[in-house]
């Protein structure tokens, strides 16, 4: 049996673009050339896409030579207004939630009230925003919304990329 993917590279400094290559042609065993093109969401950056196929499991493999060896699965995002968000994921992707950052969100959450008083102390929040966040809030930044959200135009189809339509996917 074998399985298709995609690895999207959403933006790349050129001169990481080799090893890139170098290394999902480590795990495909095959030479690999990707069609990097500039990435106008971060000038001075590439972007690029591969169809590849191969064995099950050749994802993970993928992510794992793109990572490094001995590597947990994390995720790391960062943007200047925001910092750096980092967090363990599953194998699908999911964002896995330790339970102290659980517990430390809903003790903000609940703090809100009391702290407001507080944070009007010390002249605002850490985040620059007056007030205290909701449960709601706590939980986004935990799953990395914010960042997502911001990220968001690294992630599409440039001037000119193909563009993929799924019409059923599983």
């Amino acid at each position: 049996m074998s399985v298709r993917g995609v690895l999207h590279v959403h933006s790349a400094p050129p001169a990481l673009s080799p090893h890139v290559e170098w290394a999902v042609a480590g795990v495909l065993g095959v030479q690999v050339s990707m069609p990097w093109v500039n990435q106008p969401a971060a000038p001075g950056m590439l972007r690029a896409e591969l169809d590849w196929e191969g064995q099950p499991g050749m994802a993970g493999a993928i992510t794992s030579a793109l990572a490094g060896p001995g590597c947990d699965a994390i995720r790391f995002s960062y943007t200047p207004a925001l910092g750096v968000f980092s967090a363990v994921t599953m194998a699908n992707g999911d964002v896995m939630v330790p339970e102290s950052r659980l517990r430390q969100a809903m003790t903000v959450a609940a703090a809100a009230p009391s702290s407001i008083a507080l944070l009007a102390d010390r002249g605002g929040s850490a985040d620059g925003r007056d007030g205290a966040r909701t449960l709601e809030e706590e939980l986004s930044r935990l799953l990395g919304e914010p960042w997502d959200c911001e990220l968001e135009p690294f992630r599409c189809a440039a001037d000119g990329a193909p563009v993929r339509w799924l019409h059923a996917t599983g």
